[in-house]
C-alpha cells in the first residue's frame, strides 16, 4: 500500500501528465499517429506564395495546416505577405512608382504599411510566379479564413512586429480582434487537433499572444544562433519558454545540428516544428520527401512546414 509520502512525491508526476495531456490536445503531438504537414505560405513551390491559387492546392495536396504571413495595410487591415514590402511579389513599382521609400541601404522600398487595402488589391500578386498566375491578388487574413477554415488548420505568423511597434501599431492587438470576430479561437478542433496556432520569431509578441489568446497554441520561431543560444541551450530553457509557448518552429539545420533539442522539448512539454522543406534545398538527402521522413522518423519531431505539401511522408 501507499503511504501519504507515497503519495506526495507522486503529485509532481501526476501533475505533469495532465499537463501534457491539455498541451496535446491543443497542438500536434509526437504522440498522435499522424505526422503534421504545414503548408508553406500555401503550396509555394507550385503557386505564387499566399494567394488563393497557393491556399486551394496546399487543401488539394493533403495540407493539415495552411501558413499565413501577416502584415498590416495603412488602414489597419491584415493581409498576407511574407515581406513587410511589396516589390518582390506584385507589382507595385509600375503601379505605384513613386511610392516608394529608401531603406537604410538606399534601396527602394513599398512597405505595406504605406498603403491602403484598397490600394493594395489594385496589385498583381501572381505574375512575378508565372504567367498562368496574372490577375492573383494579396488577400486578406479574413479571405483566407474564408478559403481554408473547415478544410484545414491555419497557421498565421505575425511578421516584423517590432517594425509595427515602432509605427504604433499593436499586432498582436490586431490580430486578437480579428480572431475574436471570426471566432477562431472557439472553432472546432480538426480531425482532433487546434484549428489556429499562432506563431513569431518575436519573444514579446509571443508572450503577449499568451496573454490575449490563452486558448491558442503558440509557436516560437528559432532562426539565429543567438535565438537558439538562448533557447535551445538547455532542457531549462526550455522549460522557462514553455511557460509561454506551446511548440518550438526551430530552422531545420539547429534541430539536425543539436538533436537533443527534440528530446529536451518533449521533456518540456513542448512540441517541435521546423522549417523550411523544399524541393529546392535538400542538403545530402537523395529527395525533399526523404528529408522529410529522417526528421520524423530519426529526429522525432512532431510537425514541419514545407513548400511541397505534395512530397509529405504520410508514413
Amino acid at each position: 500500500a501507499f503511504s501519504m509520502s507515497d503519495l506526495m512525491r507522486l503529485v509532481p508526476a501526476v501533475v505533469m501528465v495532465l499537463a501534457g495531456a491539455l498541451i496535446t490536445s491543443a497542438v500536434p503531438s509526437s504522440q498522435s499517429p499522424s505526422r503534421i504537414l504545414v503548408a508553406h505560405r500555401g503550396a509555394s513551390s507550385y503557386a505564387p506564395e499566399h494567394t488563393l491559387a497557393a491556399y486551394r492546392l496546399a487543401i488539394e495536396q493533403g495540407a493539415d495546416y495552411v501558413e499565413q504571413d501577416l502584415a498590416v495595410t495603412k488602414d489597419g487591415v491584415l493581409v498576407c505577405s511574407h515581406d513587410l514590402t511589396l516589390e518582390r511579389t506584385t507589382d507595385v513599382e509600375t503601379v505605384f512608382p513613386d511610392r516608394f521609400v529608401l531603406d537604410a541601404k538606399g534601396q527602394r522600398r513599398w512597405f505595406i504599411a504605406d498603403f491602403t487595402l484598397e490600394e493594395i488589391k489594385r496589385l498583381d500578386a501572381g505574375s512575378w510566379f508565372g504567367a498562368a498566375f496574372a490577375g492573383e491578388r494579396v488577400l486578406t487574413w479574413d479571405e483566407a479564413v474564408a478559403a481554408i477554415a473547415g478544410r484545414a488548420g491555419m497557421y498565421p505568423e505575425l511578421k516584423g512586429p517590432e517594425v509595427y511597434r515602432a509605427r504604433n501599431i499593436d499586432m498582436v492587438a490586431v490580430f486578437a480582434a480579428a480572431v475574436a470576430r471570426g471566432k477562431l479561437d472557439a472553432s472546432t478542433p480538426i480531425r482532433g487537433r487546434a484549428p489556429l496556432v499562432i506563431q513569431s520569431f518575436d519573444e514579446q509578441t509571443v508572450r503577449d499572444l499568451a496573454k490575449a489568446l490563452p486558448n491558442v497554441p503558440r509557436t516560437m520561431l528559432i532562426g539565429s544562433e543567438a535565438m537558439a543560444e538562448r533557447w535551445l541551450s538547455s532542457e531549462a530553457r526550455l522549460r522557462e519558454l514553455a511557460t509561454f509557448a506551446t511548440d518550438i518552429g526551430p530552422a531545420k539545420q539547429i534541430v539536425s545540428g543539436n538533436p537533443s533539442v527534440v528530446t529536451w522539448a518533449h521533456a518540456a512539454g513542448l512540441t517541435v516544428t521546423p522549417y523550411t522543406f523544399r524541393s529546392a534545398d535538400t542538403g545530402a538527402f537523395a529527395d525533399v520527401t526523404a528529408e522529410m521522413r529522417h526528421f520524423f522518423d530519426v529526429l522525432r519531431v512532431d510537425a514541419l512546414f514545407t513548400d511541397n505539401p505534395d512530397k509529405f511522408p504520410r508514413k
